[in-house]
C-alpha cells in the first residue's frame, strides 16, 4: 500500500460515477485517499433535472445530486440524508417526479448565486467524503452523429440532439459534440486536476456521462496536462442505445478517437465481463501504453453493477502497486 494518502479526481455522471464514488467513499474512511473530488457531466435534459434547466436556465442538478449522496457516510446521518436527497415526489401534481435534492441545490444556486459555493454548503450539510464540481459552468447539449435511423441507407448520418435522445437512440452512435463547444470551467476543476494523483474515468454511459468531459476543451488540456495517472474503468455491459454491440476493445476505441492525445496509464475491467474478449483487451490496452487490471469487481446478483466494496478494494490495490513508485 501507499504510505501516504492520495488525491483522487472521479469523472462522469449519473448511475456509473455513484458506483465509483461509492466505492471511493471508502478508501476516504480507511485513508487511503486524502482528497476526493467528483466532476461531473452537465448535460442531462429530461426528468426533473431537465424540468429545472429549463424553467430556471440552470445547471441540471440531478447528476451532482447523485454523486454527493454516494459521498454521504455509513452512519445513520448520512444514510438519512443521502434518503432525503434522492426522494422523489409522487402525487398528482405539478411536483410530481422532482427529487428533494434536485430542488435543494437549485434553491441554495438561487441564494447563493453561485454554482460552486452552493454545492459545497449542501456537501457541508450531508457530510459528504469529498467534493462535488460541475464539468462547466454552462448547461450542456449534446450532439451525436448516428449511424441506421435512416431506412435503407444504414450508412447515413442523422443528427442526434439531447443526452435522454443520444442515451436512447436506435441507431449506432458515430461521434458526439457538446454545444455550447467551448464553456467556462470553474477553476477549482482545473486545480483538483493539477493537483491529483490520480485520475478515474469510467464507468457509465459512455457517450452521454464518460467522454463528454474530454470533449470540453480546459478540461481535456488539463487532464493531458496534469501528472495524475490516468485510470479508465470499463462498464459491466453494453448499453443498448449508446454502445450496443461494443465491446470491452470498443469502448477504449472510441474513447481514444475523441481524445487521441489523452494518456491512459491502467484499464481495471470486469473478471467475468471481459473473459469472451480478453485477448482483444489486452491488444488495445498495450497499444494505448497502459496496464490492464481485471477484478472481481460485479456486485454478483446477476446485475450489471459495480460492487462499491469490490471496486474500492481494486482501487485501493492499483493505488497502491508498488509499480508506481508510491
Amino acid at each position: 500500500m501507499s504510505e501516504r494518502a492520495q488525491a483522487v479526481v472521479a469523472l462522469g455522471g449519473g448511475h456509473g460515477l455513484h458506483a465509483s464514488l461509492s466505492a471511493l467513499r471508502h478508501l476516504v474512511d480507511d485513508l487511503t485517499v486524502d482528497e476526493l473530488t467528483a466532476v461531473v457531466t452537465v448535460a442531462d435534459n429530461g426528468g426533473s433535472s431537465g424540468r429545472l434547466r429549463g424553467e430556471f436556465g440552470v445547471l441540471p442538478p440531478g447528476d451532482l445530486r447523485m454523486a454527493l449522496a454516494a459521498l454521504c457516510g455509513d452512519d445513520e446521518w448520512g444514510d438519512t440524508w443521502a434518503k432525503v436527497l434522492q426522494h422523489r415526489f409522487e402525487g398528482d401534481g405539478e411536483m410530481r417526479g422532482h427529487v428533494v435534492g434536485n430542488l435543494l441545490i437549485v434553491g441554495l444556486w438561487e441564494l447563493l448565486g453561485d454554482h460552486v459555493d452552493a454545492l459545497d454548503w449542501v456537501g457541508r450539510l450531508l457530510g459528504a467524503k469529498g467534493r462535488v464540481l460541475p464539468m462547466a459552468m454552462t448547461p450542456m447539449d449534446i450532439t451525436a452523429e448516428v449511424r441506421g435511423l435512416v431506412a435503407g441507407d444504414p450508412d447515413a448520418l442523422t443528427a442526434v440532439r439531447g443526452q435522454v435522445e443520444v442515451a436512447t437512440t436506435d441507431g449506432v452512435i458515430a461521434a458526439i459534440a457538446l454545444e455550447p463547444a467551448d464553456p467556462e470551467v470553474s477553476p477549482a476543476v482545473l486545480d483538483a486536476i493539477g493537483a491529483a494523483d490520480w485520475v478515474v474515468l469510467g464507468p457509465g454511459s459512455w457517450f452521454s456521462s464518460v467522454l463528454p468531459h474530454l470533449l470540453v476543451r480546459r478540461l481535456r488540456e488539463s487532464l493531458v496536462a496534469t501528472d495524475a495517472r490516468v485510470v479508465v474503468v470499463l462498464n459491466l455491459e453494453e448499453q443498448a442505445g449508446e454502445t450496443g454491440g461494443f465491446g470491452p476493445a470498443d469502448h477504449l476505441a472510441v474513447l481514444a478517437e475523441h481524445a487521441p492525445d489523452l494518456g491512459i496509464d491502467v484499464v481495471l475491467a470486469d473478471r467475468t465481463s471481459v473473459a469472451d474478449d480478453l485477448a482483444e483487451l489486452e491488444e488495445t490496452v498495450a497499444a494505448l501504453g497502459a496496464r490492464l487490471v481485471i477484478d472481481d469487481l460485479a456486485i454478483g446478483d446477476g446485475t450489471p453493477r459495480h460492487d462499491p466494496v469490490r471496486l474500492a478494494t481494486a482501487y485501493a490495490h492499483v493505488f497502491g502497486s508498488a509499480e508506481w513508485g508510491c
